[in-house]
């Protein structure tokens, strides 16, 4: 692992502290961004358990879950039992030394332990202090928990993902989550930014809900242009044709032939020229009215090619087109390679540890993995140590049901 703080010195968040209050995916990924970007973020785990994520599998690495090692890097950790009385001294010096917090527990769940903005904002007013909820602070259901699939059932992105006439399936990756993280991130950054002018912190509210929503804008702005809720379109979009997989002779090939111009070098490559004159498909909007007809017609053409062999002739004819790859040919594609977004380090338990680092470089540097994910509570003591406790209060605490070292049980610990 990389000695600490090496390679770190000119990254922009270099000297902000972030407190997490977090765990499961959106809360954890806001976190690691700010990570990733310099900040020391410490992370905050219940003594049973911890981190939610952290029994996420199988399947297991090295006896960690690949959801928590993927969503954790760069943080240390320490464990926290914010029901104990003994808590409030070691968080409220955390807090002290802290520009940010973040917490994605059930709404009023802090305010109810003494936790809440109010709280924080007296004892540090330069405080961002970001919370992560379900469906944001207003409305019938404010209260309510949610979950990514739930967020995308509600606000509709499942009414738009699948085959038309087949049921609704849910994105496969954590859109909602992942995406509500990089918003309270984003959301984080303009607020420390607001903060060396004006001096003060503030309170920042996000939620699934609202990323949902979000992710829906033009889908929304069709219903309210024309009145019609868009529809399933497969592998395809509402507004473009042809912008989807079709069949080849061994599989299948993304095409994204989005203007006149691409569609006509499309029918050139397919030995059809006449297509572009076709009074059906002479303009996008035209081959979109008729995109089951369009459709139909390239995979007549298209299934006689097999898949390499018809993305190389598009490629030679500069319209973009891409095999559809698993995760096992993702993780050795010789672009990804290339760009060096898959970072490692030395790891206690798994050898030949890999993670993806964040997707932008600074002055053409990705920020590096300074640190793997952490063991459940890897760094109490370091970090009471650094918030002044005594070597017998920290031995006290070590003990106490209020904080714990490494090892404890590994039961699940609810809020």
């Amino acid at each position: 692992m990389a000695a600490e703080g090496e390679r770190a010195s000119d990254l922009p968040l270099r000297g902000v502290r972030v407190l997490e209050l977090a765990r499961n995916v959106a809360g954890p990924f806001a976190t690691m961004i700010l990570a990733e970007l310099g900040a020391d973020v410490v992370k905050v785990e219940h003594p049973v358990g911890g981190d939610d994520a952290r029994q996420w599998g199988p399947p297991f690495w090295g006896g960690e879950s690949p959801t928590f090692l993927a969503l954790n890097r760069n943080k240390r950790s320490i464990t926290l039992d914010l029901h104990e009385p003994g808590a409030r001294p070691v968080l409220e010096r955390l807090l002290g030394t802290s520009d940010v917090l973040v917490e994605s527990f059930r709404p009023g769940f802090l305010d109810r332990l003494g936790y809440g903005y109010a709280w924080a904002a007296s004892h540090t007013p330069r405080i961002v202090y970001c919370s992560i909820t379900p469906y944001g602070d207003r409305g019938p259901l404010r209260d309510r928990p949610g979950y990514d699939p739930l967020m995308q059932a509600r606000g509709g992105v499942m009414s738009v993902t699948g085959e038309p006439g087949r049921p609704p399936v849910r994105c496969g990756i954590s859109v909602i989550d992942m995406g509500t993280g990089m918003w309270a991130a984003i959301a984080i950054l303009a607020a420390l930014g607001q903060r060396r002018a004006t001096g003060r912190g503030q309170r920042i509210v996000t939620s699934l809900y609202e990323t949902t929503l979000m992710w829906m804008a033009y889908h929304l702005a069709s219903y309210w242009a024309s009145g019609v809720a868009p529809s399933r379109v497969g592998s395809g979009t509402v507004m473009i044709a042809p912008y989807e997989a079709v069949a080849t002779r061994d599989g299948h090939l993304v095409i994204a032939a989005g203007n006149d111009r691409l569609f006509g070098r499309l029918c050139q490559v397919l030995g059809h020229p006449e297509w572009a004159r076709d009074d059906r498909f002479l303009r996008n909007e035209d081959r979109v009215r008729h995109r089951d007809a369009l459709h139909a017609t390239i995979e007549a053409v298209s299934r006689t090619w097999t898949t390499q062999e018809l993305a190389d002739a598009l490629d030679r004819a500069g319209v973009p087109a891409s095999p559809i790859s698993s995760a096992a040919e993702v993780a050795a594609d010789p672009q990804a390679l290339a760009l060096g977004i898959f970072q490692s380090a030395p790891h206690r338990t798994i050898p030949g540890f890999l993670s993806v680092g964040l997707p932008v470089l600074l002055d053409g540097v990705r920020p590096p993995l300074r640190r793997c994910p952490p063991v459940r509570g890897e760094h109490t003591a370091e970090v009471l140590a650094e918030l002044r406790f005594s070597p017998e209060e920290i031995e006290a605490l070590l003990r106490s049901a209020a904080v714990s070292g490494p090892g404890a049980s590994e039961r699940g610990s609810g809020e």
